[in-house]
C-alpha cells in the first residue's frame, strides 16, 4: 500500500469515526429513548378495572410522570400524522371525498373528549383485558382525537391552494401525481403544518386532564401522568399543588420544544418559496450540534437514498400505464360517482338517525329532546360570539407579528406555552370571581371554552402572513397602499385560507371545550352554566348513555349544519379567489 493510499484510508476512517458532538447526541437521545421505554413499561402493568390507582401531589412524582404523558402525546402524534398524510390529500384531490371527509372532520373533531372515553374505554378495557394498557389506549385516542383534525384542515388546506407556478413547474418537468405530492405539494405546507402540529400538541394538554382521569360510568380511572396530578390537584383544592404541575410544564415544553420544533422549524426553512435576505431564520441550537455530528451526515445520506427510491425509484420498476376515456365515458364515471357518494352520505345520515332514536325513544321524552336542541342553540351562540371576539382580537396581532419574523420567532414559543395550559388550571380564579362578585354563571365561564382554541386561529393567521410573497408587500407599499384597502387587498386576501383552517378548527375545540367550561368544579364548589356542554358531563358522569348519545347526537347536528352551511362554503371560496402566487 503506497504511502497516498494510506493516507486516504486514514482521512476516510477519520471522517467515519465518532467525534465529540457525536457522544453528546447520543447521550441525549440514550437519554431520551431511556425515559421513553421506563414509561413504555409501565403502560403495560396488570390492572384490573375496580383497582384504585394511587397518585400522589409529591412534587417528586411529577418527572414521572411528565414522562408517561408526554409518551401518550407522542403516541397520539404519530398516529395524527399517519392519518393526516392519509386524509388530507383524499379530501383535497377528490372533491366527491371531500363532500363527505370535510363535514365528518367538523363533527368530530366536536365531540367531547368525554364522549369519546364512554364510547371507546369499555372497548379497549375488553381489547386488553387485566393489562393497564386498555385504559392506556383510550387515553391515547382521546389526545388522539383532540390533535388529528386540526392538522389535517392544514395540509388539505395548503394542498388546495398551490400557487399556479408550482403547478406549471410540474407539468413543465412531466412530474407524477406521486412525485407532485412529495416534491412540491408537502413542502409547501411544511411550515404551515409544522405550526399547526405545535398548536395541537399544546392544545392536546388541555385534554389531558380528562384523558388521564377517566370518569365514565361512576367508574374512576386515574392513569399516571399530569392530568391526573391536575386532576387530584383541583378535587383536593390545593393550590400548592397546581403551581407545580405549572412548573413542571413549562419545562416539558421548553424541552420538547426545543429538541424536536425549534429544529423542525429550522429545518423547514428550506421549503421556502422564496429567498429574503431580510427575513428572520429559526434558529436552534440542538439542530447545528446535529450536523457538526459524522453519524447524523452518514445517517442523512442513507436516508436520503431511500426518500429517493420513495418518491422515484418505483417508476423503474412498475411501468405507467394510460387509459383513454372518451369524454361521454369519463361524464357518466363521475356522475356515477357523484350518485354514489349522495346515497352513501343520506344512507349514513339516515342510519345514524334511526340508530339515535332507538337508543333513546324508550328512556327520553320529547320535551327533553327539545331542550337539548334548546341548550345545543346557546351553546352554538356562544361558540359564535367567541369565534367573533377571538378573530376581532388575534387577526390584528397575528398579523403584526407575522410581518416581524424577528418577533415571530420569540412569540411563538410563547404561545406554545400558554396554549398548553389547560382551563382548568384557571378554575380557582374563575370560581372566585363568581362567587366572590355573584357573576353571570352562564357569561363568566364562557372564556374557558376559547382559552385552549383560540390560539388556533392566532397560529394560522401568522403562518398566513409570513407566507404573502414579499414582491406583494413591496408592491403594495411603493404605491402607498394603506389603511383598509391595504386590508382588504393584500392582508385579509393573503391570510384568509389559513384564517379559515384556524376559525374552523377553533369552533371545533369551543365545541369540545364545553363540556368542562359549562360544568366548572374546583374542591366542593360547582358552577353549572346552561349549555349541551354541561347536560353531556352530567350525565357521562351518572352513566346514563341514552342521554349521552343524544347529547352528542344533538351536538353533531349543530356541527353539521354550521359545517355544511358556513366551513365549506368559506373553504371552497378561499380556495378560488385567495391562492396567491409566490
Amino acid at each position: 500500500m503506497t504511502q497516498q493510499s494510506r493516507y486516504q484510508t486514514s482521512r476516510a476512517l477519520t471522517k467515519m469515526s465518532p467525534n465529540i458532538w457525536d457522544v453528546i447526541v447520543l447521550l441525549i437521545v440514550f437519554g431520551i429513548l431511556a425515559a421513553l421505554a421506563w414509561g413504555a413499561a409501565r403502560m403495560a402493568l396488570p390492572y384490573k378495572v375496580g383497582e384504585s390507582i394511587e397518585i400522589t401531589l409529591d412534587p417528586w412524582a411529577l418527572p414521572g410522570y411528565a414522562i408517561s404523558s408526554v409518551l401518550r402525546m407522542f403516541i397520539a402524534m404519530f398516529f395524527s400524522l399517519l392519518v393526516t398524510f392519509t386524509i388530507a390529500p383524499l379530501a383535497a384531490k377528490n372533491r366527491h371525498a371531500e363532500k363527505f371527509l370535510l363535514p365528518l372532520i367538523d363533527v368530530l373533531q366536536s365531540i367531547p373528549v368525554l364522549g369519546m372515553l364512554s364510547i371507546t374505554v369499555v372497548g379497549f378495557i375488553s381489547l386488553f383485558p387485566n393489562s393497564l394498557l386498555g385504559p392506556e389506549c383510550a387515553a391515547v385516542f382521546a389526545i388522539f382525537t383532540s390533535q388529528v383534525w386540526n392538522m389535517i384542515l392544514s395540509l388539505y388546506q395548503s394542498l388546495r391552494t398551490v400557487p399556479h407556478d408550482l403547478q406549471e413547474v410540474c407539468k413543465m418537468y412531466h412530474l407524477s401525481g406521486w412525485q407532485k405530492f412529495w416534491k412540491v405539494e408537502v413542502p409547501h405546507g411544511m411550515q404551515a403544518l409544522i405550526w399547526n402540529t405545535m398548536v395541537s400538541m399544546s392544545a392536546g394538554w388541555f385534554f389531558v386532564v380528562l384523558s388521564e382521569a377517566i370518569e365514565v360510568s361512576k367508574q374512576q380511572i386515574t392513569l399516571p401522568g399530569l392530568g391526573s396530578y391536575i386532576y387530584v390537584a383541583m378535587r383536593e383544592a390545593n393550590l400548592v399543588a397546581q403551581c407545580y404541575a405549572i412548573i413542571a410544564m413549562l419545562i416539558v415544553i421548553l424541552l420538547y420544544d426545543q429538541l424536536i420544533f425549534r429544529p423542525l422549524l429550522s429545518w423547514a426553512d428550506k421549503f421556502k418559496a422564496e429567498i429574503d435576505d431580510e427575513e428572520e431564520i429559526y434558529e436552534s441550537w440542538f439542530l447545528t450540534i446535529l450536523t457538526k455530528t459524522r453519524l447524523v451526515r452518514t445517517i442523512e445520506f442513507l436516508f436520503s437514498i431511500v426518500c429517493d427510491w420513495f418518491i422515484n425509484g418505483y417508476k423503474k420498476f412498475t411501468p405507467r400505464k394510460t387509459i383513454d376515456l372518451s369524454p361521454q365515458t369519463q361524464t357518466a364515471i363521475n356522475e356515477t360517482t357523484i350518485l354514489f357518494w349522495n346515497v352513501f352520505l343520506i344512507a349514513g345520515i339516515a342510519l345514524s338517525a334511526i340508530a339515535l332514536v332507538v337508543l333513546i325513544q324508550k328512556e327520553i321524552a320529547i320535551s327533553e329532546i327539545i331542550h337539548v336542541f334548546y341548550l345545543g342553540f346557546l351553546t352554538a351562540l356562544k361558540v359564535f360570539t367567541l369565534i367573533i371576539i377571538a378573530s376581532l382580537i388575534w387577526i390584528p396581532v397575528g398579523v403584526w407579528v407575522g410581518l416581524r419574523p424577528k418577533i415571530t420567532s420569540y412569540v411563538q414559543p410563547l404561545i406554545q406555552i400558554l396554549a398548553a395550559f389547560p382551563a382548568n388550571l384557571f378554575y380557582p380564579l374563575v370560581v372566585y370571581m363568581i362567587i366572590e362578585y355573584n357573576l353571570n354563571h352562564n357569561i363568566w365561564t364562557m372564556p374557558l371554552m376559547i382559552l385552549g382554541t383560540q390560539w388556533y386561529i392566532l397560529f394560522n393567521v401568522i403562518s398566513g402572513t409570513a407566507r404573502i410573497p414579499k414582491d406583494v408587500r413591496l408592491a403594495a407599499k411603493n404605491f402607498g397602499v394603506k389603511g383598509t384597502l391595504w386590508w382588504r387587498k393584500i392582508v385579509l386576501p393573503g391570510i384568509f385560507p389559513n384564517y379559515i383552517t384556524g376559525a374552523m378548527a377553533a369552533a371545533g375545540g369551543c365545541w369540545n371545550a364545553s363540556i368542562v367550561a359549562e360544568y366548572v368544579e374546583w374542591g366542593d364548589q360547582t358552577i353549572i352554566s346552561t349549555g349541551i356542554g354541561q347536560y353531556i358531563t352530567l350525565y357521562t358522569q351518572e352513566g346514563d348513555f341514552p342521554r349521552i348519545a343524544l347529547g352528542i347526537g344533538v351536538m353533531c347536528i349543530y356541527v353539521l349544519f354550521f359545517t355544511r352551511i358556513l366551513w365549506q362554503r368559506l373553504y371552497q371560496f378561499a380556495s378560488e379567489r385567495f391562492t396567491m402566487d409566490t
